[in-house]
């Protein structure tokens, strides 16, 4: 039998943060001192209160199949969340539950996207968000948002590639792998510059919402401009704020229609998702929230440890990030040095091998995300493995000649 895969395959790659994990581990797994900072998941256990809503839920035999868009139960939560944290108000046919944020996203994309539409794309942006676009047919239009703006996009940037053919645009915050963050006056001008095209869908993903470094409070698109809530996908889940990466529940709230076609598509692919991690997605949402105020200063003390130590750092380029759990490296200063092993540095993938081979730390090139030269850090590791994982980029990099 000869094999011949769809066209559509040739269009997408497999995503660089799982590929660079996958190395670490390989590489690990020969006996190699190695330090992911890979990985973008809290290494946190999931809380307890929530673990026994899911022992609860099997004991219940609540193992069966549920409606395709979760349980009333879960959208009822997801609901009184939108509500509670961030004054939106929707109906229980504009919400539905995915196996995970990205799928909400797929779905998303997928139901709206065809050939010759465009999506613009902030960069960095999270790896999967062309390689969707691409398999639903689209274009992915790109924009560099550099350092100097926190690697956010503003109105005045996103305006002139809106086309008649722009269909989507995304938007991250806190970004992945920025930590970048909006405020109020950013959303405000972003709802102005989208008035007279109601055509275009805003899809937000959220999923950092609640690891914040800053007082001030979140914000997203669809809250701070009302008159465009028809036109935006509010996407969310449990899996960073609630270290419930496995458990693979994220939801999205938007116009019924879409929601509906969305519900459709999922119904003819994964059907509902994992009715006991459902279970413990209630318990996560209706429940007390100091679990994710204790993760959330872990990360914040990482941070701060982090960016102390790499901003000493000759060649580096550090930003402090707003949210999330990365750090987004400039190489500029390195680009072009030797190692002493006589290889040129030619590019932000040279530079995340030699650290991964040279000096036994693992991390992402920016390249995946859209930004060269940068390398993502994630510091979703514990603060003694993470010193020394910065101890070893300080040694490495001053290798180089």
């Amino acid at each position: 039998m000869t094999l011949t895969l769809a066209a559509r395959m040739g269009r997408i790659k497999p995503s660089p943060t799982t590929a660079a994990s996958a190395r670490a581990s390989a590489l690990i797994a020969q006996g190699q001192d190695i330090l992911a900072l890979t990985t973008g998941e809290p290494d946190f256990d999931t809380p307890s209160h929530i673990q026994e809503a899911a022992l609860e839920a099997m004991r219940a035999g609540q193992t069966r199949y549920t409606a395709v868009d979760g349980t009333v139960a879960l959208k009822t939560a997801i609901q009184a969340k939108f509500a509670r944290e961030n004054n939106l108000n929707y109906a229980l046919n504009q919400i539905i539950a995915g196996t995970g944020a990205k799928q909400v996203i797929f779905n998303a994309l997928m139901a709206t996207i065809g050939a010759g539409d465009e999506v613009i794309i902030p960069t960095p942006s999270w790896v999967s968000y062309p390689d969707i676009v691409k398999l639903a047919g689209g274009t992915p239009v790109f924009v560099e948002c550099p350092a100097a703006d926190g690697f956010m996009p503003t109105a005045a940037t996103l305006a002139p590639l809106i086309t008649p053919r722009t269909k989507a645009i995304m938007l991250n915050a806190p970004g992945n792998p920025s930590g970048g963050l909006f405020s109020r006056d950013e959303l405000q001008a972003l709802g102005e510059m989208l008035a007279d095209r109601p055509d275009i869908l805003v899809i937000t993903d959220d999923i950092y919402e609640h690891i914040r470094f800053t007082d001030a409070p979140f914000l997203t698109l669809a809250e701070v401009c009302p008159e465009l809530k028809e036109q935006v996908l509010t996407v969310n889940g449990v899996s960073k704020s609630f270290a419930m990466t496995g458990w693979r529940i994220g939801y999205g709230a938007g116009p019924a229609p879409l929601i509906a076609a969305m519900k459709t598509l999922q119904g003819q692919s994964t059907t509902n998702p994992n009715a006991i991690a459902q279970a413990a997605a209630v318990a996560a949402l209706n429940g007390p929230l100091d679990c994710v105020e204790m993760q959330r200063q872990a990360f914040q003390r990482r941070r701060d440890a982090a960016v102390a130590h790499l901003s000493k750092v000759e060649g580096l380029e550090v930003t402090s990030p707003q949210g999330a759990f990365y750090l987004f490296l400039g190489l500029h200063g390195v680009i072009g040095k030797t190692t002493p092993q006589g290889d040129t540095l030619h590019s932000d993938g040279d530079v995340v091998e030699y650290l991964l081979t040279q000096g036994g730390v693992a991390l992402v090139a920016g390249a995946g995300f859209g930004l060269s030269p940068y390398m993502r850090l994630s510091f979703a590791l514990a603060d003694d493995a993470l010193a020394e994982a910065c101890l070893r980029i300080e040694r490495a990099l001053a290798d180089l000649s």
